[in-house]
């Protein structure tokens, strides 16, 4: 699908369209084409309405804070959906934490840290939000979503609302098996009661590390590839295995191999997304040529190339 998507093209809502919406603007590697029509839904009965009435030949792309996104330059045919304040809310109750899906991960953890619930300070340390942790497994220092996950709600393309426990969700490493085309709205995570300085403490210990490690001050999509399995990599992790191919610090255009941790990519000001996407694919290539083990893309791609064409 290549042609261009206008508001008189989709069914009246109570929630916010705007066309030719800048996605360099909300994504963190600040590159990209727009978006024919950005949507953010007022509350979950709009969003499930909007999916029931829209052509199912119009595509549509939730995002979350744009933290593990890469938009390529010629923009994005259909709509993109983007959660806001209505779902940001965050609740507790006992050692339950309610998160909606525009909700922060480090905001979650937090917020469950001064209740006194452990468990989730990992996600201080996850750069999105709570519907893109859930789209993905996503993790840190040893922990995962699948860990913690109760239950999701989420919306298909024709607007149904669904349900899913942990084992509904198919989780696999930085992968949920629950289905395409879905948008979660929410979740509920279980933790453990737990004092809170000493939850704090943890948390601090976590954005340390991070700190140390990873290029998080500068213009970034968070981790480029996911680590392969031990088995196959001889136990290496992608950023061993793009330093080994001495991909550290390389340069196309204005983007470049992060020389503090070489799995994040960086706009050094002026990058394209095509410079983003060039020297990803190339470091994945050099990197299956010289070892044998094949690099899966984490950050996620949508758009279209300039000049059209995915």
């Amino acid at each position: 699908m290549t042609e261009k998507i206008t508001i008189p093209d989709l069914p009246p809502v109570r929630g916010r369209y705007v066309e030719h919406a800048d996605m360099s603007a909300i994504t963190w590697f600040r590159v990209g084409g727009p978006a024919d029509v950005l949507y953010a839904p007022e509350d979950e009965d709009d969003l499930a309405d909007f999916l029931k009435k829209t052509p199912k030949e119009i595509p549509v792309y939730p995002v979350g804070v744009g933290s593990n996104l890469l938009v390529r330059d010629g923009g994005v045919r259909g709509v993109v959906i983007r959660l806001g304040a209505p779902f940001a809310k965050i609740s507790i109750e006992g050692t339950r934490v309610t998160a909606g899906a525009a909700a922060l991960d480090a905001q979650v953890a937090r917020t469950a840290a001064r209740a006194g619930v452990a468990g989730l300070e990992f996600y201080r340390g996850v750069p999105g939000t709570i519907g893109g942790a859930l789209a993905m497994n996503a993790g840190a220092y040893e922990q995962e979503t699948k860990d913690i996950l109760v239950e999701a709600v989420a919306y298909d393309r024709a607007g149904a609302r669904r349900i899913f426990n942990n084992a509904d969700m198919n989780f696999s490493y930085r992968h949920s098996g629950a289905g395409d085309g879905l948008i979660f709205t929410r979740a509920t995570f279980e933790g453990r009661a737990d004092d809170p300085a000493a939850i704090e403490a943890r948390m601090k210990t976590i954005m340390e590390r991070r700190e140390k490690s990873q290029p998080i001050r500068e213009k970034t999509g968070g981790s480029t590839f996911a680590n392969p399995a031990p088995a196959t990599s001889g136990g290496r992790k992608a950023w061993q295995l793009i330093d080994d191919i001495g991909g550290r610090g390389r340069i196309v255009g204005d983007a470049q191999c992060s020389e503090q941790h070489c799995n994040f990519m960086i706009n050094r000001g002026k990058a394209t997304a095509s410079d983003i996407e060039t020297l990803v694919e190339g470091l994945r290539k050099e990197v299956l040529n010289k070892t044998g083990v094949e690099l899966r893309w984490e950050i996620r791609r949508i758009g279209e190339v300039a000049g059209g064409g995915q």
